[in-house]
C-alpha cells in the first residue's frame, strides 16, 4: 500500500495528541480502540495513586496483550477481517446457487 493511500488522522491518548497513518476502513475500529484505552488509562488512574501516565499505559498494554492471548477471537481488528471473510464467502456460495 502506497503512502498516499494511508488516511492521516490525530487520536487522543493519556492527554497526548498522537498523528498516526492508517488505512481508511480501518478508521473506525482504530478510533474504537483508542478510545477503550483510554477509558482503561481513566479508571486506573482512579484505582492506583502514585502512578504516572507511562505505568498506566504499560498496564493497559498488558491487559490487552493477556486478553486477546486468552481469548484471540476478541480481537476487534481479527473478528473484523472474520466477518469480511464470512461475507465474502456467502456471496459466493450464493452465486453458485
Amino acid at each position: 500500500m502506497s503512502e498516499t493511500e494511508l488516511l492521516s488522522i490525530n487520536v487522543w491518548l493519556a492527554g497526548r495528541s498522537y498523528r498516526i497513518r492508517i488505512k481508511p476502513e480501518e478508521e473506525e475500529p482504530v478510533r474504537k480502540a483508542i478510545k477503550i484505552a483510554d477509558e482503561k488509562l481513566s479508571e486506573m488512574r482512579l484505582q492506583y495513586t502514585g502512578k504516572d501516565d507511562q505505568d498506566f499505559l504499560a498496564m493497559v498494554l498488558l491487559m490487552y496483550a493477556a486478553d486477546t492471548a486468552v481469548d484471540v477471537l476478541q480481537n476487534p481488528f481479527l473478528r473484523q477481517s472474520l466477518q469480511s471473510m464470512t461475507e465474502r464467502i456467502d456471496k459466493i456460495l450464493a452465486a453458485d446457487d
